[in-house]
């Protein structure tokens, strides 16, 4: 398969050739990798371009936005997803694409991270609250594990169903979660906890930038309601697991 890696950046040169250098150590490299300059002043595209990353300038600010822009313009039959500050161990995208092999019904690979520059309290409280506290309560909103923006995998074909509905032009929002609520009920999306990457804890590192975040959440929702509710969603997926065992009957 070809695997693209998209990774949004905005003045994040310096993390991104951390980022970069460990792409570059893959025992499965990636066949391309999309870096999309969200309107950076530094030198953030030369560090994308030096390390052999094909570069899109996005001067509209806004990750939702840079995020569709990279996955527009990827290439592979699977697209990666990582961000600036991501740090990748060497079997990563190995690991990614073995899960895919193994499993032809898999739409969405979902991870999860570790901070490396923090404390250890401050790294597991992340880990367990942040983290952790989100992939426990969006998974009994959605109705399956949401997607988490630092670290996934997804077929094209996933991108290519949901990618004209997405909220690209919302700055107030997380882009991954409008990417797990734009989830069709036949698509499969599965948490893999050992599939980590290092990440920054430095969005958390004063309580105005956690709030932030936090305050990203209900907006993010409140764009899909009520169609996206809970009852709905699963809903939706009774009726198609319905349809699907009457077509299979009807084919027995």
């Amino acid at each position: 398969m070809f695997v693209s890696v998209v990774i949004p950046a905005r003045n994040d040169a310096e993390m991104l050739a951390r980022c970069l250098g460990s792409l570059a150590h893959q025992r499965r490299p990636p066949d391309e990798i999309v870096v999309v300059d969200n309107g950076s002043t530094d030198e953030t595209r030369a560090v994308a371009q030096a390390a052999g990353a094909r570069v899109i300038w996005e001067p509209i600010a806004g990750i939702p936005r840079a995020s569709s822009v990279g996955f527009d313009a990827a290439r592979g039959d699977l697209i990666a997803r990582i961000d600036a500050d991501s740090v990748c161990p060497p079997g990563w995208l190995d690991d990614a694409e073995r899960a895919f092999d193994r499993d032809p019904d898999l739409s969405v690979l979902s991870g999860s991270g570790d901070f490396y520059d923090a404390g250890p309290i401050r790294r597991r409280l992340g880990k367990s609250m942040w983290v952790g506290g989100l992939y426990w309560s969006m998974t009994i909103y959605l109705g399956h594990p949401p997607i988490f923006g630092s670290n996934f995998v997804m077929r094209r074909s996933v991108w290519e169903q949901i990618g004209p509905e997405v909220h690209r032009e919302a700055t107030d929002i997380h882009d991954d979660l409008d990417l797990s609520l734009h989830i069709k009920p036949w698509m499969t999306v599965r948490y893999d906890p050992d599939f980590t990457v290092g990440i920054s804890a430095r969005p958390f590192a004063s309580w105005s930038g956690f709030t932030r975040r936090l305050s990203w959440i209900l907006p993010t929702l409140r764009n899909h309601w009520p169609d996206e509710s809970p009852w709905a969603r699963r809903a939706a997926r009774r009726r198609w697991e319905r349809e699907r065992d009457t077509e299979r009957e009807a084919l027995a």
